[in-house]
């Protein structure tokens, strides 16, 4: 085999193809998925009510045909404030995931595949970052800037990056000494084509595995904050803030904080179910080149 065939991206490049190649579990999750976010584009449509709407004649009422999920303190109808809520924490948890995602990935990859001075400050910032408890850190961040969701964005950007960049510097580390790089870099390919075509593609497989327990986590977190006061406020439908509002009225209406406690769950089981089978196929793409 000649360099140039060693080096080629077609060859080196093929790593996120092969990782997404569909399994059993990765088709439930993608799936369920599919369901709960066709459910949340399509909420006007799904939801039977106004989830803001109050009739204070139907407050307190058990799941029934026309309410499947029962009534809140305010005769909301808890269904609908599920469907719509789905809108905001997936909102939320994916622009929270993907946008620490692709920087902190960029600066890993980057960093890993310079090395010397460069990588030796990044790591150091990163250190840095890492030191402090993640939650705590996002907590003080919001306690500053107020609660609301365009600053739990800012407070999540400012540290969620720091894992992505952990992983793909170390897994650079590992393939810039790999043969097809190395061939890349004999043919004289620029060090911005051998990164971005060649590196990058590899080193993104792991990172892409651990966004789906990140989406998890940051679903939870925004549920948390919402939980305490510190994400999203009332009225607006947020599966956190539904359970916060029905946690005083758990022993006669179980049904306010158990619906949205178990969409959180059902996404939950999605998300990882979908990381569950991204991992076995990137398993599976290493076993096989080894």
């Amino acid at each position: 085999m000649s360099i140039a065939a060693i080096a080629s991206p077609s060859l080196a490049s093929r790593g996120v193809a092969e990782v997404v190649s569909w399994s059993a579990t990765l088709k439930v999750g993608a799936l369920m998925m599919l369901v709960l976010v066709l459910a949340a584009v399509f909420a006007p449509l799904v939801a039977p009510y106004d989830p803001l709407a109050q009739d204070f004649m139907r407050t307190l009422q058990p799941p029934s045909l026309a309410h499947p999920f029962g009534t809140d303190n305010f005769g909301r109808d808890i269904f609908s404030r599920v469907i719509f809520g789905a809108r905001i924490d997936l909102t939320i948890g994916f622009v929270t995931t993907y946008v620490p995602f692709v920087y902190g990935v960029m600066i890993g990859a980057v960093s890993g595949y310079a090395g010397g001075r460069f990588d030796a400050v990044m790591m150091r910032v990163l250190d840095t970052a890492m030191a402090f408890p993640f939650l705590v850190l996002i907590v003080v961040i919001l306690a500053i800037l107020g609660p609301g969701e365009q600053n739990i964005y800012i407070a999540i950007f400012l540290v969620g990056w720091t894992m992505y960049a952990r992983l793909a510097r170390a897994e650079m580390l590992v393939e810039k000494n790999k043969d097809y790089m190395t061939a890349a870099r004999v043919l004289g390919y620029p060090g911005r084509r051998i990164l971005f075509r060649h590196g990058l593609p590899n080193v993104i497989g792991s990172s892409v595995v651990f966004s789906m327990s990140d989406f998890v986590l940051n679903i939870l977190l925004v549920s948390g904050l919402s939980f305490i006061g510190l994400g999203i406020r009332p009225p607006i439908p947020e599966w956190g803030a539904m359970v916060a509002e029905g946690k005083d009225f758990m022993l006669q209406a179980w049904w306010i904080s158990t619906m949205p406690g178990l969409a959180i769950v059902y996404t939950g089981t999605a998300l990882a179910l979908i990381g569950d089978g991204l991992a076995r196929r990137l398993g599976e793409r290493h076993r096989t080149l080894v």
